[in-house]
């Protein structure tokens, strides 16, 4: 009888044991779950030389799909497609005679890239509004279009010497913000700090950007 009741004791302890633990688990991937968000990001660009040309900011944009894989409890990595547009005004003076304003140099630049996101994203504990994340990272792109505007002329023509490829370090942060149980809305801004060369062009510029990062998670 005694040993009965000891067996069933047990039973019922590694019963309840495994439930909690099953509910735990339940909870835990919950948290770490991988989510694909739409996303379109407005941004400011430039072009950084190492000689007397100057990168003016710019108005550029990006759009395509996020995907934040859970790997740990509020971690996760970051990858996704994105076209991204940077654009930026190059200005120079011709060195023998800076003010003379028939010798100003000046062509806008339009560059596209089809571009892979790889980074670690660094989420809080979610609660009733949503949840903060850090984002630290790289992107890889590779050259859809160039096309440069001369200073007075009213067309785009296609740049001679752009480079295909763009690798760039990424660091940023913003908030989900919780609109259901399978939805939220993703703020916040990255700063993209390009470091292979975008033109092969005197001063060797590098593409770099600001963006305000709007998206929907689901």
């Amino acid at each position: 009888m005694i040993k009965s009741t000891l067996i069933i004791t047990s039973l019922a302890f590694l019963a309840t044991l495994f439930a909690t633990t099953a509910v735990k688990g339940q909870a835990y991937y919950e948290k770490a779950h991988s989510r694909l968000a739409l996303t379109f990001n407005p941004n400011i660009g430039w072009l950084t030389y190492d000689n007397e040309f100057k990168g003016k900011a710019k108005a550029g944009y990006s759009y395509g799909l996020v995907a934040d894989l859970g790997f740990a409890r509020n971690y996760y990595f970051s990858t996704g497609l994105l076209i991204n547009a940077i654009n930026s005004r190059v200005e120079a003076h011709n060195p023998v005679d800076a003010g003379d304003p028939l010798l100003f140099y000046s062509r806008d630049i339009y560059l596209k890239y089809a571009e892979v996101p790889l980074a670690i994203k660094l989420k809080s504990e979610e609660n009733h509004l949503g949840r903060f994340y850090g984002l630290f990272g790289f992107t890889a792109g590779v050259k859809v279009s160039g096309k440069e505007q001369l200073h007075r002329q009213t067309t785009k023509t296609s740049i001679d010497g752009d480079d295909v490829f763009r690798l760039g370090l990424q660091v940023g942060g913003g908030a989900e913000w919780r609109l259901s149980n399978n939805l939220a809305l993703l703020t916040g801004v990255a700063y993209n700090n390009g470091f292979t060369r975008a033109i092969n062009d005197l001063g060797k510029p590098k593409t770099s950007y600001v963006s305000l990062n709007v998206g929907l998670f689901f």
